[in-house]
């Protein structure tokens, strides 16, 4: 090989008195002496006879022009009017059954020139074609990075508006690396020289909007927690405006601002771009440490970007410029991937939300509804229970004085009447107790007395129904309240697990204390109910019995709550229901227990 002097003219053919340096294929240099404009290469070419067409290919070069001879003679020429020096010399030969001499000139802007992979001779359709496969896999990434780009942007209108600057700006990230990969492809200029020029503007864009985009993502994924970094994002995106604009100028200027914009392109912008990777990585390893996956993700993708950069880089200088940079696509691409999962699991976290504040607004709408229900019935009941009682008093007594005379016929009658006024009578107290549930006398109340109590008088009926009922209680528990409104909500509770029993049925109360409450659980093994039924539960005149009137359950839950309590059901159809019942304990035993649990083990 031999420099061709930049104050030089290159000439048909290298001087024949010239000091020639040896190269070896296989490692080529292409890095050019200070004041050079270009090379000649000499290459030794054996017969080509054994091929049909022959065929000279060097996949990778640089150089803009390049003309072949042969004895002076020219047999090839390839000029570009465009500065992307990347290239290839594929060229066809004559058959020849001898050795031949080829003189390659090639010239360029840049401070190197020359082949970046050793000549083939071979075939010249089949070279052609294997260039293509080589080269092809680079540029279909690109264009793919490109295409999954578009289809985001077109998602985006599908979202909110504060999700959509989140994903807008990963979209620019995904469409600035895509061309940057596409346009860095050497296809591109070979078979579309003429559409060179958009290329070249699709990468310099491309290179000033990936990474204030870059920068906002991040600034939004780690939540705006450093304003710093904020500031220094808005900055960039400042500068990023201004190389457009120089961009702009070197372009109607035909060159003339070359050293220029190359300051403004190549030198500021790997200054600003190394800055900012370098914050990123701080930020996310701060991040990292406490305990937050996206910064973590973030981390992983940074690292991969930074690595494969700085590997290609470290390549290239130590390869004498001669090293064709790859690594830092495939970094681009785990870049993006990072930021995609980053995006993916932002929005399924904002999909949770929604979902979770769908659901309490659904469970508040619901309460606000049962509420007024029972407002509603609260006001009536007050107003009209008792007038209601005392007319049914005196026609019950009327029926019973009028069984005595009447036929046996009509005794019947009167004694269906008087079983029906007094189901009304205990609806009237379920509206009273329900409309007053004020506790007349609050006490202290030992569970387990109580329970025992109450398996006395539940025991039997149970057996009547088939079944059993279990209570099993710790002792010392104690919680304030009405021992009469109790046993009433627990009396109701039992009967509707008793009346829903089957063979063998049971059901098993247990009560114990638990972080300063007394736990009452009530499960039994009746039929059960599905989520529909089991979110009425509590509604007015709702009742899964024929001749329920859904008050028995209402009154329950609201003496509970009077109570200072909590309810909880849990149910399966087929399977049985389960109810929880929390009540706070006595101030004296509530201190002991939190004193006991504060102790070492």
């Amino acid at each position: 090989m031999l420099p061709i002097a930049a104050d030089g003219m290159p000439g048909t053919a290298p001087p024949a008195d010239a000091d020639w340096q040896d190269a070896e294929l296989s490692e080529p240099r292409v890095e050019l002496p200070k004041g050079a404009q270009g090379v000649w290469i000499r290459l030794q070419v054996p017969a080509t006879e054994p091929w049909h067409r022959p065929g000279l290919l060097a996949g990778r070069m640089y150089g803009m022009d390049v003309q072949v001879y042969e004895g002076g003679e020219l047999l090839f020429e390839s000029n570009r009017d465009f500065d992307f020096d990347q290239s290839r010399l594929l060229m066809p030969l004559d058959a020849k059954p001898q050795e031949t001499v080829l003189d390659v000139r090639i010239l360029n802007k840049g401070e190197r020139a020359g082949f970046l992979t050793p000549p083939q001779l071979g075939e010249f359709d089949e070279l052609d074609r294997g260039y293509i496969r080589k080269e092809l896999p680079s540029l279909l990434l690109g264009v793919s990075v490109v295409f999954l780009a578009a289809i985001m942007f077109i998602c985006s209108s599908f979202l909110s508006r504060r999700q959509r600057g989140f994903w807008i700006s990963l979209c620019l990230i995904a469409l600035s690396a895509g061309l940057l990969i596409a346009a860095y492809s050497p296809l591109l200029y070979i078979y579309f020289p003429e559409a060179a020029p958009v290329f070249l503007a699709c990468f310099e864009l491309s290179l000033f909007t990936m990474f204030p985009a870059l920068g906002y993502f991040v600034n939004e994924a780690l939540e705006r927690k450093s304003p710093r970094f904020q500031r220094f994002t808005r900055w960039q995106t400042y500068y990023s405006a201004f190389g457009v604009l120089s961009f702009i100028a070197y372009r109607l200027s035909d060159g003339a601002l070359y050293g220029f914009y190359s300051i403004v392109s190549v030198v500021a912008v790997g200054l600003l771009m190394l800055v900012q990777m370098i914050w990123i990585s701080v930020l996310a390893i701060a991040h990292t440490r406490q305990g937050d996956r996206q910064a973590r993700i973030l981390s992983l993708g940074l690292l991969a970007f930074a690595v494969s950069s700085a590997v290609d880089l470290i390549l290239y200088y130590a390869s004498g410029k001669s090293y064709v940079l790859f690594l830092w696509k495939l970094g681009i691409i785990a870049l993006i991937f990072s930021l995609v999962v980053i995006l993916a699991r932002r929005v399924s976290s904002d999909y949770k939300t929604l979902v979770s504040y769908s659901r309490q607004l659904e469970q508040f709408n619901l309460s606000l509804e049962r509420t007024e229900k029972l407002k509603i019935i609260s006001d009536l009941a007050a107003s009209v229970a008792h007038e209601v009682r005392n007319p049914l008093q005196v026609t019950r007594g009327f029926l019973q004085l009028l069984s005595k005379k009447e036929d046996a016929q009509s005794q019947d009658y009167i004694t269906i009447a008087v079983s029906e006024l007094d189901r009304a009578a205990e609806i009237i107290t379920d509206f009273l107790t329900f409309a007053k549930p004020e506790l007349e006398v609050v006490s202290r109340l030992e569970l387990c007395d109580l329970l025992d109590q109450l398996e006395l008088i539940m025991g039997p009926h149970a057996s009547m129904h088939g079944g059993r009922l279990t209570i099993v209680s710790e002792e010392g528990m104690a919680i304030m309240g009405s021992a009469s409104k109790l046993k009433q909500a627990l009396i109701n509770l039992i009967k509707n697990s008793v009346e829903a029993f089957g063979e063998e049925g049971f059901v098993e109360l247990t009560a114990r204390a638990e972080g300063g409450e007394a736990v009452l659980r009530l499960k039994d093994n009746g039929e059960g109910m599905d989520k529909e039924l089991l979110a009425k539960l509590g509604v007015p005149y709702f009742s899964t019995k024929t001749k329920g009137t859904g008050l028995g359950t209402m009154v329950t839950m609201r003496i509970i709550e009077v109570m200072n309590g909590s309810i909880v059901f849990r149910s399966e159809k087929g399977k049985g229901t389960e109810v929880t019942i929390r009540f706070p304990l006595a101030g004296d035993i509530a201190a002991a227990q939190t004193a006991a649990a504060a102790l070492p083990d």
